[in-house]
């Protein structure tokens, strides 16, 4: 039975979740519950701080985690990186008063900076002198109480820093997402292999969508051409003599205007169908 980290809490929980749910595994987290065993996937899950599983999946305590990016560069471990993941995009960025001269990054570090990302804020400035005030959340206050003249933090839109009378400068440290990792070695076990395989095909689900549709003989070439396929598109008779029918995957954000070209193509009763996963 594998060992597989989950993130507990934040932005990175439910998007998880509903993933591994998609893969047809078994995971639910109720009240305080640390652990979850699906017996059917021979796999069992704990529920960890996000910055805490770098640290079990690299030292090998667990076999796989899923956390962000952010979250192992700051640990400064080394899992294995198995996949990017479509969700959790977050930028570390600095942000200093409404009302502060400094403009660019270049002179942050004559200000006190409050950020819960030491390591990553330190290897930015490489061979400047930070002062920086560790902490573990609600960073964005720090400028308010005092404590410090600006802040490095995790932001998605900015709407934090900027009720708290904070401006961004300058762009982000360091850019992230989720990703799934394993301990070096543990990714060739089979269930490992599995869950990879799962999750690669929901990413494909993601990004893809079926598209049918009947086209006459004399536009079928005009057709095939706007609907390749992954290798090559799926073509059969109808009864109907001069008529196929073509089934294709394309990209889910041009599925609408290739809709629009088969129709003007000359092709008839075209669908477009969502994709629950894939293997390609």
């Amino acid at each position: 039975m594998i060992k597989v980290a989950l993130p507990n809490k934040g932005v990175l929980f439910e998007p998880t979740l509903d993933l591994l749910t998609g893969c047809g595994y078994r995971v639910a987290k109720s009240g305080g519950q640390l652990s979850s065993i699906d017996p059917e996937n021979n796999v069992e899950f704990y529920f960890l701080r996000p910055g805490d599983i770098p640290v079990y999946v690299a030292n090998g305590i667990l076999d796989v985690g899923i956390t962000g990016k952010d979250f192992v560069a700051e640990k400064r471990t080394d899992p294995r990186l198995l996949l990017d993941l479509n969700y959790g995009g977050s930028r570390l960025c600095a942000a200093v008063p409404e009302d502060s001269p400094v403009q660019s990054l270049d002179e942050l570090p004559k200000l006190r900076i409050a950020t819960s990302f030491p390591h990553i804020v330190r290897a930015y400035f490489e061979g400047e002198r930070v002062d920086l005030v560790e902490l573990e959340g609600a960073v964005e206050i720090a400028v308010n109480l005092g404590i410090a003249g600006a802040v490095i933090d995790v932001v998605d839109t900015g709407s934090t820093l900027r009720q708290a009378g904070l401006r961004i400068i300058g762009t982000p440290l360091f850019v992230s997402n989720a990703a799934l990792y394993a301990h070096p070695g543990r990714e060739v076990a089979d269930e490992v292999t599995t869950l990879r395989n799962r999750i690669e095909g929901k990413l494909v689900a993601y990004e893809y969508m079926m598209v049918e549709y009947d086209a006459p003989a004399a536009v079928l070439p005009e057709a095939t051409r706007i609907t390749p396929g992954i290798e090559s598109p799926t073509i059969s008779p109808l009864q109907a003599e001069g008529w196929y029918s073509v089934k294709a995957m394309v990209r889910k954000r041009e599925a609408n205007r290739l809709m629009d070209e088969l129709y003007r193509a000359g092709c008839k009763g075209i669908l477009l169908t969502s994709i629950e996963s894939a293997r390609i």
